[in-house]
């Protein structure tokens, strides 16, 4: 299991390859949200989103001969390209097993980093067997999106620079509000936030319709998605949250929230004009979160991570149109 240990240990191979991602804020989105919002940008982070940190974190950690075979992850492209930039930085082979629905950006991106992708119809294929397979008949080490130990670890190393930068903003008490899939950015950043800013409280963030990690943390336990498809948030439309991360999120996090949409492409559109970011719609549903869902949260401040941009040019064009209507 992770634990802040993996996540040191994580942040000290990490260093010097990642990068520390800044805290963002704007009067204008205080106004909206009617209490102070601090934006982590994870969107800047190399390949645009957070999945790098995990995806180094798991590279570094094996030992050379095993890298040297090469590695293999799903994903619907920033657990992709996390994976493949880590993998091409140190010189192995990278095997990425896409849904063929996937932003063409990401798709295309996966590739020039130079991995072999492998498409497959997410309604009808299953992943986690085409991933085994596949690492089966290669000799491939296959690096899990988010139920894998290293991962979480990886992504955890968020969490300890949110601690760090909410108290150099002075902001000891608040909600932190992740976009979610299958829960490895925020089982990670809970477990930072558990040991470095326990006043700092997580919150998973999820699209209407798929809302399988508040509806588990409401139950007690696991429950799945009726459908695999069918938001425009792809980054976090998962089945059901991880057989690790679960636990760890029904321990430290409070109740999810789920936001449209709609309100995810007004998010990126405010962070876009107020931000100067780029957001894709999964990355937007926590900031959305803290602007369009005021009564559900607690305390003159919300952290939310902003946690990726890659987004194709014509759904990012409707998002500004929209917002301009």
């Amino acid at each position: 299991m992770s634990d802040i240990a993996m996540i040191e240990a994580a942040a000290a191979r990490l260093a010097g390859h990642a990068r520390r991602t800044p805290l963002l804020s704007s009067p204008f989105l205080d106004e909206i949200a009617g209490r102070r919002v601090l934006v982590k940008a994870e969107c800047l982070q190399h390949t645009g989103s957070f999945k790098f940190r995990g995806g180094w974190s798991a590279l570094s950690a094996l030992e050379p001969a095993r890298r040297a075979q090469g590695v293999i992850a799903y994903s619907s492209g920033n657990h992709a390209q996390g994976v493949a930039l880590a993998a091409a930085r140190h010189g192995a082979p990278a095997v990425i097993v896409m849904p063929a629905d996937a932003p063409q950006l990401k798709i295309e991106n996966t590739r020039a980093l130079g991995a072999e992708v492998v498409l497959y119809d997410r309604a009808t294929e299953d992943r986690d067997a085409i991933g085994a397979r596949l690492a089966e008949e290669r000799g491939l080490t296959l690096i899990r999106p988010f139920d894998e130990p290293l991962v979480i670890a990886g992504q955890g190393t968020t969490g300890l620079e949110i601690a760090e930068q909410a108290a150099e903003e002075g902001v000891t008490s608040a909600d932190v509000l992740t976009c979610c899939g299958g829960g490895g950015l925020t089982a990670g950043i809970a477990l930072a936030l558990e040991a470095r800013a326990p006043g700092l409280r997580v919150r998973p963030v999820e699209p209407v319709g798929f809302d399988d990690t508040a509806r588990s943390l409401a139950a007690g336990e696991i429950r799945s998605n009726a459908a695999l498809s069918g938001s425009i948030c792809d980054a976090i439309v998962t089945p059901q949250p991880g057989r690790i991360t679960f636990p760890i999120l029904a321990r430290l996090c409070g109740p999810g929230l789920a936001v449209t949409d709609a309100e995810a492409l007004r998010a990126m559109a405010l962070a876009f004009l107020r931000l100067k970011i780029v957001l894709e719609p999964g990355g937007a549903v926590a900031l959305a979160a803290a602007l369009f869902r005021p009564d559900a949260l607690e305390g003159d401040a919300v952290i939310c991570t902003a946690s990726g941009g890659n987004v194709d040019p014509p759904l990012f064009a409707r998002a500004l149109a929209e917002a301009a209507d």
